[in-house]
């Protein structure tokens, strides 16, 4: 298939500047344990059948995998790889500790110059074509190397990545069983880079019907069960602005047919709200993890515990282990497996205390003078999550947050 790709207009390619995706690894199923690293390697496969949207494959296969085994596929966001998901989101560490397959599709700069997926073309975003055609054919190929259970196979992705994993589950609903989007968008938003930029930082004032339509349209005739999906969103996101964590819930609450009046809420750790949404069996089919004053990136919680995970850097911020609440969410931790979410308001495990951080409000040069903030091409850059502020002057004023060593988020109003 002939593609011909045009680079990101600007205001997609700030919207999409990097990000990977979340879950990282926890401890043993009852225990603490301090993080790892992976115990295996990233493979290269070459060839893994039809692929029309001319992607690569990269995939994880832990020691020990037994027969029935879930597979993960984990979609990396815009300026990263499939070595940079799989070298920080942790998940193939949780892969090692929980034993399933990952896989890690990667897009090529001959298809984007930014790296990012593309969730907008139709030819590309829809069921049995281009990019989704592919990382269906990924799904098959593993099924076909590994003995893969075909009832738990999810799919997860941040931001641009994020954007596509909700066309996926829309397009593939027979294929996935669970999905979560991290700072993503709601599935089929945009069918053009105009409306993409649109539907990042504006509500599109869809009912939840609307937002279903959207849905049960990328298959059309489907009757089967519909993914249970997991949405995070930071409060303090300024590239895919908040409102799509709303419209997220509004749609898939929609799609399985439950009320939008959240069945139960709990506070977790770094700020983090999680409100579940049940049918009428009482299973929770939709959970939203809303993320206080958290901008454009993965939570991720370094520590030695069974709820912390990952490292902060560029796009991962320190707030809570996302993944590991994912993984719950999916049934992918054995024990405490929440299918059925609790009406309580405590959280298991038990969440470690929020941190308190230290924040400082000043002009963007005064920033950059004190070492948190850095300027490139008259712009000021935050040290370590690389958010941009505005212009490099003494007249545009943030807060930044820091949340590790030399690492800053944008928290206006937050602080």
């Amino acid at each position: 298939m002939s593609r011909s790709r045009a680079a990101l207009n600007r205001p997609l390619i700030a919207a999409f500047m990097a990000i990977a995706l979340i879950l990282l690894a926890i401890g043993a199923l009852q225990s603490r344990r301090p993080a790892a690293a992976a115990t295996g390697s990233l493979v290269a496969v070459g060839s893994f059948g039809s692929n029309p949207g001319n992607l690569q494959m990269y995939t994880y296969t832990p020691a020990g995998l037994p027969s029935n085994a879930p597979l993960v596929v984990a979609m990396h966001g815009c300026t990263q790889t499939a070595n940079d998901y799989f070298t920080h989101s942790g998940w193939a560490e949780l892969a090692d500790t929980y034993k399933f397959a990952v896989v890690f599709p990667q897009q090529p700069s001959s298809n984007n110059s930014t790296l990012c997926f593309d969730w907008w073309t139709p030819s590309d975003d829809s069921r049995g074509v281009g990019e989704a055609a592919s990382v269906k054919a990924m799904v098959d190929y593993e099924k076909s190397h590994l003995s893969i259970d075909s009832a738990r196979v999810f799919l997860t992705g941040l931001s641009a990545g994020g954007a596509m994993t909700a066309d996926l589950l829309a397009d593939y609903p027979d294929v996935f069983a669970g999905g979560a989007t991290d700072s993503g968008l709601p599935a089929q938003c945009a069918t053009s880079q105009t409306q993409a930029t649109n539907c990042q930082q504006n509500n599109q004032n869809l009912t939840p019907a609307q937002w279903a339509a959207r849905v049960t349209a990328a298959y059309s005739g489907y009757s089967g069960p519909y993914p249970r999906v997991a949405i995070w969103q930071g409060t303090g996101d300024y590239i895919v602005y908040p409102v799509n964590g709303t419209e997220l819930r509004d749609q898939w609450t929609a799609v399985h047919g439950v009320s939008q009046t959240p069945s139960s809420t709990q506070t977790l750790t770094g700020g983090t709200t999680e409100t579940t949404y049940n049918d009428s069996a009482g299973t929770a089919q939709v959970a939203f993890f809303s993320i206080a004053g958290m901008g454009h990136g993965t939570a991720v919680h370094p520590g030695s515990g069974t709820d912390n995970c990952g490292s902060t850097g560029a796009y991962f911020l320190d707030y809570i282990c996302s993944s590991y609440y994912t993984a719950q969410f999916w049934g992918l931790t054995g024990g405490g497996n929440p299918t059925t979410t609790p009406t309580t308001t405590s959280p298991s495990p038990t969440p470690t205390p929020t941190p308190t951080y230290t924040c400082v409000t000043a002009s963007n040069y005064a920033q950059t003078q004190a070492g948190r903030a850095y300027q490139s091409g008259g712009y000021t850059y935050a040290n370590g999550s690389n958010q941009n502020m505005g212009l490099w002057n003494t007249y545009v004023t943030h807060t930044l947050r820091q949340t590790g060593a030399n690492y800053w988020v944008i928290a206006d109003g937050q602080c």
